[in-house]
């Protein structure tokens, strides 16, 4: 995981800010231990809360020095863009209603931005932000942070090598359990946000946990979503956002291939902590990676016996090496995935610094992965809504 020229990287670490992320949210603190596992950046400023007292207090906690602890992230961009060693980067993991307002104003001012998904809570906010971001000379980078195993790496490189032949079906899963009860109404603070359309945006699971899923089959397929057919569900009473979908999709000809795919993401499958799974279906062959197993990937060329490809063993690649820190058999997982996301990050934030052009090897979600996301969910709720009708995307 080492860049080129350690010792430069070393001694000038990021200077990171952070937008959201106080005290008891869980997607700030995942954040914050990725952005350090290797030592790339150095959280030197925050808005941490809406709250300006809980903004202090959070501050405070992480050690951050007070004038440098923001009660909004307006004046925090404001200010951090006038400082001569200001942040260069900030990290947004708030609600997905506040990412358009909150990377606006970190993108105008030059500022590298890395979000967490979905890209926003509306499709005109995303469109808005996604100009924005092509003008500002800026990065954007958005947390899928899945697509930075060691072993996706390996079943998207293996595809794209022709490993499987041209692919005909991509199978994706994304099950969870925690909302089968109403807990929104106990005052559970991550679940009320999430079901409330004017903070979550037009999807329930589907903005959540099924742009994950259809991201990663994306992503491990390269394949381009081209029309799809939705059933969204809020089985829960009185739930304004779905909480179960079924998706049928039909990808663009690729390799002469036309592919099909399947979606299923549900927050209410009693079972299920958080299933993420995809299957890869191509005319010599299949792969299969769940998160449950991250280390391996399982390789079936057609009329021979399952092959277990594990991480840093026998049969993995450069492209899975490559985000890799210890031997095999030694486990890395949702920490480590997501800290790739950040290293990837610095290592095209570096190249920025020099105004060299970032190593191709370097991969990372970027804000037109955040718009297909943002055009999944929207195309979802406009089928269901006419009874599953098929969707132009």
């Amino acid at each position: 995981m080492a860049i080129e020229g350690t010792t430069e990287v070393r001694e000038k670490r990021i200077r990171l800010g952070m937008v959201g992320g106080g005290s008891g949210a869980f997607i700030g603190a995942v954040h914050r231990m990725a952005a350090r596992l290797d030592d790339h950046f150095e959280l030197v400023a925050g808005a941490l809360s809406s709250t300006a007292e809980k903004a202090k207090i959070s501050g405070a906690e992480l050690g951050l020095d007070p004038a440098r602890s923001y009660a909004d992230f307006k004046e925090m961009a404001i200010r951090e863009a006038k400082l001569k060693n200001g942040i260069e980067a900030v990290a947004i993991v708030t609600p997905n209603h506040v990412h358009y307002e909150a990377a606006k104003e970190f993108l105008k001012r030059g500022i590298h931005v890395i979000c967490d998904k979905p890209l926003t809570s509306t499709i005109s906010d995303a469109k808005k932000l996604k100009k924005l971001a092509d003008e500002s000379g800026a990065l954007f980078v958005l947390t899928h942070n899945y697509t930075g195993y060691p072993m996706v790496r390996q079943a998207r490189e293996m595809i794209a090598n022709g490993d499987i032949g041209p692919v005909r079906l991509v199978q994706m899963e994304y099950p969870q359990d925690w909302l089968t009860e109403n807990i929104e109404q106990s005052g559970q603070k991550q679940a009320a946000w999430r079901v409330d359309p004017s903070k979550s945006g037009a999807g329930g699971s589907t903005g959540d946990i099924g742009t994950h899923a259809y991201n990663l089959g994306a992503f491990v397929s390269g394949l381009e979503l081209e029309e799809l057919a939705a059933d969204l569900d809020s089985f829960v009473e009185g739930r304004a956002l779905d909480d179960n979908a079924h998706v049928m999709m039909r990808f663009k000809a690729k390799d002469g291939q036309r592919a099909k795919g399947m979606l299923w993401c549900s927050q209410v499958a009693p079972g299920h902590e958080n299933g993420l799974m995809v299957r890869v279906y191509g005319t010599k062959g299949g792969l299969e990676w769940t998160q449950k197993d991250p280390n391996y990937l399982w390789y079936t060329p057609f009329g021979e016996p399952k092959r277990l490809i594990t991480r840093n063993g026998a049969g993995a690649g450069p492209a899975a090496a490559r985000v890799s820190r210890i031997p095999s058999g030694h486990p890395e997982g949702y920490l480590e995935g997501f800290a790739n996301i950040y290293t990837e990050a610095a290592r095209a934030i570096f190249a920025k610094r020099k105004g060299v052009a970032v190593d191709p090897a370097v991969v990372y979600p970027t804000i037109d992965d955040g718009m297909k996301g943002m055009v999944f969910v929207d195309a979802c709720v406009q089928s269901s809504k006419r009874n599953g009708a098929w969707v132009k995307v």
